[in-house]
């Protein structure tokens, strides 16, 4: 479809003729892509036949057209209709097509759920939302402020659900623990963010709680962790965490049995920061010997090396690892494909490297259930990305109980013949 353009190289509705290739691009590609979904569902069915013969599942022409809002911008779609005859034996209502390329409730891609959050934490008002998406978009539609308000208002409720949901069914095996300052709209200025993500038995990671809190509070933390369990949650068998958290005192009280993994990441920066910058390069290395060991025992020397090296010198600086010693190694005694997992927070810090650049300082008025509700749905976004630890299989092992040394499995054999 040809386009007029003015001089300035805007089209007659003021967008600019790149805008209305990619539209049109999208448009096509959609309608495309809807047909092709059709086509395979009626071959799929295409013997299933009536007592005459005729074929129970057809074309039946399309909709009507709607807008659908994406990166793109609102794109007209006609979606292929279906005349579905058969009949479901267990309901006796007749069975119906559903795109899952285009859900007939769908009237913007997933992406503007990710994109209104980012709007939110950054200072934009509900009313500020049509323009600057329009600007994004090239069009609002659908995009009200009253109709942004009733989404943030069901993220709330989203929110709120989800920290109430039902955890008895739920295995969490290995668990990150972190406070994250993200500058949002919390009500105080040494409010954070308390996260919890955790490893189910079948590998997947997960978000298990977000709520606000203080970093350095036990109190804070003990009523997150003591909520879990209430609402059903197991001890999981590791935790990890920086060991400036309250995390750990909550965790003794209310999760006793689960062991302690201090994070090598905060633990470096905490050790570097105690001595010269002249020595840090050297320092760091040293640290990276001990975590990347090969195993418990080789770990165990690297730090005495590390010791006879710079505790002389920086005796605070060594006195960080050797007092923590039994935290910052147990990860060793878990399957060594879960090594890289366990020794840093990187999940919860991965997942919120984009919202804390993405965000700034607001002083407007704010609601502070509201800024969880979008860092909740930002979140929810990232989790869907989220890839499942490396041998999953192993998880299982481990929440039943089973012994590793040196990285691997010690067979019942191994264990007689000891």
């Amino acid at each position: 479809m040809l386009s007029v353009v003015n001089a300035d190289g805007t089209t007659a509705n003021g967008s600019s003729l790149i805008d209305e290739i990619v539209r049109e691009g999208a448009r096509r590609m959609l309608a495309a892509a809807l047909e092709a979904e059709v086509n395979a569902y009626i071959a799929e069915l295409t013997e299933q036949r009536d007592d005459k013969g005729h074929r129970l599942v057809v074309r039946n022409g399309y909709h009507q057209p709607r807008k659908v809002t994406t990166a793109a911008g609102a794109v007209e779609v006609k979606a292929p209709r279906v005349n579905d005859k058969r009949v479901d034996m267990a309901t006796g209502e007749r069975k119906r097509f559903s795109s899952a390329i285009l859900p007939p409730w769908c009237r913007k891609s997933p992406k503007i759920s990710e994109v209104l959050p980012l709007l939110y934490l950054h200072g934009l008002s509900s009313g500020d939302f049509v323009p600057a998406l329009e600007q994004f978009l090239g069009s609002a539609a659908g995009l009200s402020p009253a109709t942004v308000t009733r989404l943030t208002q069901q993220w709330q409720a989203d929110h709120t659900s989800f920290m109430d949901r039902d955890l008895t069914e739920v295995d969490y095996v290995y668990v990150w623990a972190d406070g994250i300052h993200l500058n949002v709209r919390l009500e105080e200025a040494k409010a954070c963010v308390l996260v919890l993500i955790g490893v189910r038995a079948d590998g997947s990671k997960e978000l298990v709680a977000l709520k606000d809190g203080y970093r350095e509070s036990g109190e804070s933390w003990a009523d997150l962790l003591r909520d879990c369990a209430r609402r059903g949650m197991r001890a999981p068998v590791l935790a990890v965490g920086d060991g400036a958290l309250g995390f750990w005192k909550a965790l003794a009280e209310v999760f006793p049995a689960t062991r302690e993994q201090r994070c090598w990441v905060h633990k470096t920066a905490n050790v570097l920061d105690a001595m010269p910058q002249s020595a840090q390069p050297g320092a760091k290395r040293a640290i990276q010997d001990i975590y990347n060991a090969e195993d418990k025992q080789h770990a165990q020397a690297a730090i005495k090396t590390f010791a006879q090296l710079y505790g002389a010198k920086f005796p605070k600086a060594v006195k960080k690892i050797t007092d923590d010693e039994a935290e910052l190694l147990a990860f060793f005694d878990f399957p060594a494909e879960h090594w890289i997992h366990l020794r840093t927070t990187n999940p919860i810090e991965s997942t919120f490297a984009t919202v804390r650049l993405r965000t700034k300082v607001t002083r407007g008025a704010g609601s502070r259930t509201a800024a969880l509700a979008m860092v909740f749905k930002l979140v929810e976004s990232a989790e869907a990305r989220w890839r499942a630890v490396n041998a999953p299989h192993l998880v299982a092992l481990v929440r039943a109980g089973a012994r590793f040394e040196r990285g691997h499995l010690v067979e019942h054999d191994e264990v007689n013949a000891a």
